[in-house]
């Protein structure tokens, strides 16, 4: 069944408060979007707790972040080129999720990619989670920045800043968000006991077959390894030990140049 927007405005409401609630955002962070159609999205607006939203705070903007409307007083998320990108590189997506979970933001400000295969929900569910390099927060050097992930991934990371995720539906992508944080909590802690034990290269593959089974959207397993020839990244079918340092040196310098590509330079 079809939502209305005021349905959809009243989910945003509901998914502000739990993102709140779980202590993903503090004081007015964080930003929520849904695609309504190719040039109609709902967002969050900017500096408002996102645990106190009723409908009427939600703004509608285009396919370009320009206002379509909103209430007296609230202005879009100054974040919402980013959600821009995202729609714009993958129009399988329908919508966005941006917070500051602390487990995952920590790996983010430590530059630890999410990319150790500990759990099968987390393989199966979300795949790796790489870091895009920082960018200053309202501008457009963070589209700039998660651009090149968007094609192969379905989360990322934003460096010292907060984690970006993107799905089907508003549910979804807020159920990734979970992921990732439920993720990164039991990787840190892991730690704390002197390190997680790693799936195997074939239980790795077991779990992708499972996927595939279960014809799960998105882009996971990606077929791009951002951390070739390193050991058990499973975004890599083929990354393994058997991976060498001149197969790593050679992705690192076609990732680099990709992303310089990216960014106009």
């Amino acid at each position: 069944m079809v939502q209305n927007e005021y349905e959809i405005k009243k989910q945003i409401c509901d998914i502000g408060k739990r993102i709140y609630d779980r202590n993903m955002v503090a004081a007015n962070d964080g930003n929520i979007s849904v695609k309504l159609n190719d040039n109609e999205f709902l967002c969050t607006p900017t500096g408002v707790s996102k645990g106190f939203m009723t409908p009427e705070y939600i703004c509608k903007v285009d396919a370009n972040g320009n206002v379509i409307q909103a209430n007296k007083g609230f202005r879009p998320s100054s974040e919402i080129k980013m959600h821009m990108r995202v729609y714009q590189k993958r129009p399988d997506v329908g919508s966005v999720v941006h917070a500051h979970p602390t487990f995952a933001t920590s790996f983010a400000i430590a530059g630890i990619p999410l990319t150790q295969p500990i759990m099968p929900e987390a393989v199966i569910a979300l795949g790796c989670v790489p870091i895009a390099p920082y960018g200053t927060p309202s501008t457009m050097e963070i589209p700039d920045a998660v651009e090149p992930y968007l094609e192969h991934f379905d989360a990322v990371l934003l460096e010292s800043h907060g984690a970006l995720t993107w799905s089907t539906d508003l549910l979804a992508a807020y159920m990734k968000m979970e992921s990732v944080e439920f993720y990164a909590e039991l990787l840190y802690k892991a730690r704390q006991l002197g390190g997680p034990k790693e799936f195997s290269p074939d239980n790795v593959q077991k779990l992708y077959e499972i996927r595939r089974k279960m014809g799960l959207p998105g882009r996971h397993p990606a077929d791009l390894c951002l951390n070739k020839g390193k050991a058990n990244c499973h975004n890599c079918g083929s990354c393994s030990s058997s991976c060498n340092d001149q197969d790593s040196q050679k992705l690192v310098t076609a990732i680099t140049k990709k992303v310089l590509e990216q960014l106009g330079k």
